[in-house]
């Protein structure tokens, strides 16, 4: 089994608590600890919701940021021109934006900025219309993570894309959604059945990890997951549903350092005996033959 080097995703999406600032002190710290990616999420609400979902009280008021759920989601939301501005600021670090859509109108808006791949969540991988203004619209890549879906509902997904012949484009996510997910319910071996399904035909496999530490990323790269999402925040205590499933700095660095490590160590030996072996076997070998 050959590996490609692991990618990072640092899924900033609303942990931002809307402030631009607080959005570039994340990304900036983001390229610092050596990550590929930093993602954020766009919403148009009122395409999104309906009309009592938007008017409705958030559902666990003590993280909402607006009287209604539709006002805490647009405190929340970022400009077309914010995100612009986000993906400068993001590529003249380094690092590469993306970020994921919920709805038809957001797929449009950021098709618009062209960013070399855009992320499909698992609430939304269902919704056609949207994947077909991604198929059709966009030539980057379509990141779908396969959280709270049915095998039947994967085949739908992938059959969509086959009858335009745009699998190629695809990035596959194991993901189980919640937050946080405990080890029983990461169910990783899931990897390997979507792997073992569809990468003839996709470009490559990744894990959304919603869990706590990062000890499950690296099985996952080793399963054969090369694109690895995390949730960043700043800090864990703060106001919002993602933050308690999310990486702080220290932690996000320590993932980049690890996968990077397993990266160099998942290879066979070239010879019998390595270099660094041979002053070790001509001390310490009880016999040689």
């Amino acid at each position: 089994m050959s590996y490609t080097k692991p990618k990072v995703i640092a899924e900033i999406g609303c942990n931002h608590k809307g402030d631009i600032q607080i959005a570039k002190e994340l990304v900036k710290i983001a390229s610092e600890s050596g990550v590929t990616v930093v993602k954020f999420q766009k919403r148009h609400n009122q395409t999104l919701l309906t009309k009592e979902q938007y008017n409705t009280p958030h559902p666990n008021p003590i993280h909402s940021y607006g009287k209604t759920y539709g006002s805490h989601r647009e405190f929340l939301e970022f400009s077309v021109s914010q995100h612009k501005e986000l993906k400068e600021y993001a590529e003249s670090l380094g690092v590469i934006y993306s970020s994921s859509v919920w709805d038809t109108v957001s797929a449009q808006e950021i098709i618009s900025l062209n960013p070399s791949l855009i992320k499909v969540p698992s609430a939304c991988n269902n919704h056609f219309e949207m994947l077909e203004v991604l198929r059709d619209q966009y030539i980057g890549n379509i990141h779908i993570s396969f959280g709270m879906t049915t095998k039947r509902e994967e085949e739908k997904i992938i059959a969509f894309f086959e009858d335009k012949r745009q699998t190629h484009r695809l990035v596959l996510y194991s993901c189980v959604s919640g937050y946080p997910v405990s080890f029983d319910d990461i169910c990783m071996l899931e990897i390997l059945r979507i792997k073992k399904k569809y990468s003839d035909n996709i470009k490559a496999i990744g894990f959304s990890g919603h869990h706590l530490g990062i000890a499950v990323d690296i099985a996952a790269y080793t399963l054969g997951a090369e694109w690895i999402e995390r949730h960043f925040t700043l800090d864990r205590t703060w106001k919002g549903t993602d933050h308690s499933a999310s990486l702080e700095p220290t932690g996000l660095k320590k993932l980049v350092r690890d996968l990077e490590a397993t990266y160099k160590s998942l290879s066979y030996k070239e010879c019998d005996i390595l270099e660094i072996e041979k002053i070790q076997r001509n001390k310490l070998k009880y016999k040689k033959i």
